[in-house]
């Protein structure tokens, strides 16, 4: 009886006539020079789901917190850019060495916050970033991998994602990379814990309506990491992957998990087209 009470509530919190707010129509300008791309076309792979145009989850937030992400000195996400670029020339490990090392300046990471996840050949697996720069601080620089969703991780994605930033995701889903994409999906859509909802329960089918005080939006990762106001730090995906799958009431899988990086890839690749904003600044 008390999961079905639940299960009640949950369908009452997201039911569409409950509150609706819908998504704006405002342009986002960074830094008054940088035009990105928040509304796109849907790709062919998601042709049959109920989404008929792609939303940056910037268009579902106040004008106040959009107002932060519009200027880089406003942006509270970029002090921890700034501590990423410390990390980047800071000598670690038995090799004595950095990222500099072997990839000079943070701009030589153009691209890759756009087209990752991907497939990697070496490794035979796709890969996230927080995974390829632990692979490359084990085996490179013989130093300690960070904790995959945590603070050092975060600022170190969050300088490689500004390289990329007004470039369209272009997350690669065909050849060997399918099979995890197609797992990705399965998990997007399978309702878990206590409230038996899925990622698509809240995202897809209710996004522009209100769950309690915030604005539920599509659930686009173009932007991360995040600077939620609510936490006041950056967010990872894999952090917010967790705190979703909490919310539902289920046993969560851990950041870095085989799930959680095959569903990063599924969701990534429904953002195919909207610009890259990390780190960009949500409630």
């Amino acid at each position: 009886m008390k999961i079905k009470a639940l299960t009640a509530i949950a369908a009452l919190l997201v039911a569409p006539a409950l509150a609706v707010a819908d998504p704006d129509d405002d342009n986002l300008v960074i830094n008054g020079e940088i035009e990105m791309t928040t509304k796109a076309p849907v790709p062919e792979h998601m042709s049959d789901t109920v989404v008929d145009e792609l939303m940056s989850g910037w268009h579902f937030r106040s004008d106040e917190t959009q107002a932060l992400q519009m200027d880089d000195f406003d942006n509270p996400g970029m002090v921890f850019v700034d501590i990423g670029m410390e990390q980047w020339n800071a000598e670690e490990g038995s090799e004595g060495k950095s990222c500099a090392t072997c990839h000079e300046g943070p701009e030589s990471m153009e691209g890759v916050r756009a087209t990752y996840p991907k497939w990697n050949d070496a490794s035979e697996e796709v890969r996230t970033i927080a995974m390829q720069v632990n692979d490359c601080r084990e085996n490179r620089m013989g130093a300690e991998p960070y904790k995959y969703s945590g603070g050092e991780m975060a600022n170190i994605e969050a300088l490689i994602a500004l390289q990329s930033r007004g470039m369209p995701v272009d997350v690669k889903i065909d050849g060997p990379a399918e099979a995890t994409w197609a797992w990705g999906k399965q998990l997007y859509y399978t309702r878990t814990g206590q409230l038996e909802l899925s990622c698509a329960n809240c995202h897809e089918d209710n996004y522009g309506n209100m769950i309690r005080a915030d604005h539920l939006s599509q659930g686009q990762v173009n932007g991360f990491p995040v600077y939620r106001l609510k936490n006041a730090k950056l967010n990872t995906v894999h952090g917010r992957f967790k705190g979703c799958v909490r919310d539902t009431r289920a046993e969560t899988y851990a950041p870095g998990s085989p799930e959680f990086v095959a569903l990063e890839l599924y969701v990534a690749s429904r953002g195919n087209g909207l610009s890259v904003e990390g780190p960009s600044v949500r409630n």
